[in-house]
């Protein structure tokens, strides 16, 4: 397996890796971090492919799925997670790989534990860390941010678009993105709080997906973005505005 494209800056080593269709970042303060966070995403894909080869519904839903208490892992924290959200179990999948590569991480004792799969962050630290928002073309992309602070941990952030991903998405949300706990709930809640963000009148959509981000038990908070219209709900990680060229931003922030 090729090695992790790998950065150490200060005394935090920062890596980006592609696992089939994961495309990971990872923050640790020891090395061996990054090592346990591939290997167990690689793992738990490989587990996950399998179950999908015999159970192809559970790719294909768009709404709950029931699983047995036999499959993977991976497969049982997305549908938990899909189940409190109301959708299918895949929107739940990158969030779920990425809580699982944080517990191994822990598990060797790093004290900075941060994985970011194709936008979904899940973390636990002693450290603060600044994530940056991304909302496509909306004026507000970029210039504003999560400053994450040990009590906010351990934390799930996770972005749903339709008009930035390529996933399936039913709404015009340029950016709903939801915190909790867990990834895995985060991202499943994202993709109901962006399906949830539709109609001519921008305004009323946003508030439409803030209701819907408040009925999902587990989610402690959100922000939905359309156009220059944001909304909060709930309790979020302090805000803070970025500055500089989008490009800057997000070489020394996180995405989501």
């Amino acid at each position: 397996m090729p090695e992790p494209e790998r950065i150490f800056a200060g005394d935090i080593h920062r890596a980006r890796k592609a696992v089939e269709e994961a495309n990971l970042l990872i923050l640790s303060d020891l090395p061996r971090g990054i090592d346990v966070a591939v290997e167990c995403v690689t793992a738990h894909m490989a587990e996950l492919k399998g179950y999908v080869g015999l159970n192809p519904s559970f790719r294909l839903a768009l709404l709950p799925f029931e699983v047995e208490g036999s499959a993977p892992r991976v497969a049982r924290m997305a549908a938990e997670a899909a189940t409190h959200s109301g959708v299918g179990p895949m929107a739940a999948v990158p969030g779920a790989l990425a809580d699982l590569a944080v517990a191994s991480m822990q598990e060797i004792g790093c004290s900075v534990s941060l994985v970011e799969n194709g936008g979904e962050i899940s973390a636990a630290s002693e450290r603060p860390i600044l994530v940056a928002i991304y909302a496509g073309q909306s004026p507000v992309s970029g210039r504003f941010g999560f400053f994450l602070e040990k009590g906010d941990f351990p934390i799930g952030i996770a972005t749903s678009s339709a008009t930035v991903s390529h996933a399936l998405s039913f709404g015009e949300a340029d950016a709903a993105v939801v915190v909790s706990e867990s990834a895995a709930l985060a991202d499943a809640a994202a993709t109901r709080v962006c399906n949830a963000v539709s109609g001519e009148d921008d305004r009323a959509s946003v508030e439409e997906g803030l209701r819907t981000a408040e009925k999902i038990a587990g989610v402690r908070g959100a922000i939905v973005v359309r156009s220059s219209h944001v909304g909060v709900v709930g309790t979020i990680p302090r805000i803070v505005a970025l500055q500089g060229r989008m490009e800057e931003i997000f070489k020394r922030c996180l995405l989501s």
